[in-house]
């Protein structure tokens, strides 16, 4: 369980803070697909907006034909999350599927160009490690300088297979590696969110007393006999992640489409399968405790950060979490699982306040006029000439949602040393216009690394003059599909 939390505030320090809000959800959807309304799982009516959403999803369907088609398209789960995010000016910046199991990450618009170091990774775990029913999928990035690494887990199932579902853990977290001097493990990073199906069950008592104690709301009764609470209490590697209490019924396992727990013949035991745990980067130790840790094994890679810079980084740019919700969403029916829904507080000192690129718009663009956008590299960074400038419109809902896009090495013309202007053909442009943004995209990087202020695309007079734009329905607000947006 939680162990009290250090304050938050680090007002004692003279250090200039900032807090951001992240939701996460982890679900075992059971291979149903997803509600009409996901309002409540994203508490959208919420006064306090999210700056991020982490969404990981278990048991996601995955046959034959749904798997290829989920290949080429989004996956409808995928598909309903950014419908939904978008429009309120979140982006997907990142996802990963291995079969069922997948993991999204949104961003508010805001925070895109500082959002770097983006990894994604996975790890079977199921039939002789080869079938991706079971396993670990996870998403690495820095944030405003600090790594971060989510890590959606579906792990081994069963009363007795407490012991495995450890070394399932310890597996993935010990195989996936990033291409990253800073954190190239799970356990280098910042921070860490351990999160999914994990599976663990609750031991000794009778189905009775545990119904018993779940109609009484006495979850405290339950919790020595929860298979993740007993294993913390043995295997090191859990004992540096948090969690908060239980205090909501078990997630699993409920007659579908009902708030019953299991009435079929095997009747099985509520438990607290679906769960989100946190790790804070432990403080560097003694040279002569972590000579004795280190003894037997492997040494890091070179160039990876060591323990003293470690420290340095913690004492000028601290981070601070605080968890703030920690319950289960009842209203969900779908599938055998209830939805568990989390959310934190980040307070921290971001390492870098400026994006890498400043990029506008130069005058005033319709379709009428070819385009010029104007783009300054604030810092350095590689730069290659896959680098691209897109045409995004306002509440766009991933990377790949632009309208047009620009090779920036193959238009560009150097104003000076400060100013670099690129070349937008007026062919690129949508003739009925709209509210805007452009953002630089770094090939290197694999990441947004630059937005304008968002800025408007006047409607084409000539297409309008020529009828060739069909007059509006909704009023100049109307949303239209990318396609719609062109002559």
């Amino acid at each position: 369980m939680m162990e009290e939390q250090p304050e938050l505030s680090l007002r004692k320090r003279n250090y200039s803070a900032e807090s951001f809000r992240l939701h996460m959800v982890t679900w075992n959807v059971a291979t149903a697909d997803p509600p009409d309304d996901l309002t409540l799982l994203l508490h959208l009516n919420s006064p306090k907006r999210p700056d991020l959403y982490v969404i990981g999803l278990q048991e996601v369907y995955s046959g034959p034909l749904r798997f290829v088609s989920d290949s080429v398209f989004d996956d409808r789960w995928s598909k309903l999350l950014m419908d939904t995010l978008a429009p309120r000016r979140y982006v997907k910046v990142s996802s990963i599927r291995m079969q069922g199991l997948l993991l999204l990450f949104f961003s508010k618009l805001d925070h895109v160009s500082f959002i770097r170091d983006i990894q994604a990774k996975y790890t079977r775990t199921g039939i002789f490690g080869y079938w991706g029913n079971k396993g670990g999928v996870s998403v690495s990035l820095s944030f405003y300088g600090h790594m971060l690494c989510f890590l959606n887990c579906h792990l081994a199932a069963h009363m007795n297979y407490a012991s495995e579902r450890v070394d399932e853990f310890e597996y993935i977290m010990d195989t996936q590696t990033f291409d990253c001097k800073k954190a190239p493990r799970i356990v280098d990073h910042r921070l860490v969110f351990w999160f999914g199906d994990l599976n663990f069950r609750i031991q000794d008592h009778g189905m009775h007393f545990v119904r018993s104690c779940i109609n009484n709301q006495t979850y405290n009764l339950l919790w020595s006999k929860d298979q993740l609470t007993m294993m913390k209490k043995k295997e090191q590697v859990l004992q540096e992640f948090d969690e908060g209490p239980l205090d909501f019924p078990p997630t699993y396992k409920f007659d579908r489409n009902s708030d019953t727990y299991d009435s079929s013949g095997k009747k099985r035991k509520p438990a607290w399968t679906d769960r989100i745990l946190w790790r804070l980067r432990p403080r560097a130790t003694a040279p002569d405790e972590e000579a004795e840790n280190r003894a037997g094994q492997e040494v890091r890679e070179v160039g990876c950060v060591d323990e003293d810079e470690d420290e340095d980084e913690d004492e000028e740019y601290p981070l601070r979490i605080r968890q703030d919700v920690y319950t289960s969403n009842m209203e969900y029916s779908i599938s055998d699982h209830k939805p568990v829904i989390s959310v934190f507080t980040l307070e921290l000192r971001k390492k870098y306040d400026a994006p890498l690129v400043r990029l506008q718009p130069e005058g005033d663009w319709s379709a009428d006029i070819d385009a010029m956008v104007l783009y300054s590299p604030l810092q350095p960074f590689p730069s290659s000439a896959w680098d691209w400038i897109g045409l995004y419109k306002v509440g766009f809902s991933s990377v790949s949602d632009y309208i047009t896009y620009t090779w920036v090495k193959d238009d560009e013309v150097a104003l000076n040393e400060e100013v670099i202007q690129v070349y937008v053909s007026k062919e690129e442009i949508p003739v009925r216009g709209g509210e805007c943004v452009l953002c630089y995209f770094s090939n290197a990087l694999q990441c947004i690394i630059g937005i304008s202020e968002t800025f408007k695309v006047q409607e084409s007079k000539v297409a309008s003059e020529e009828g060739l734009i069909p007059e509006k329905i909704n009023g100049p607000d109307k949303t239209v599909s990318r396609d719609d947006l062109w002559d």
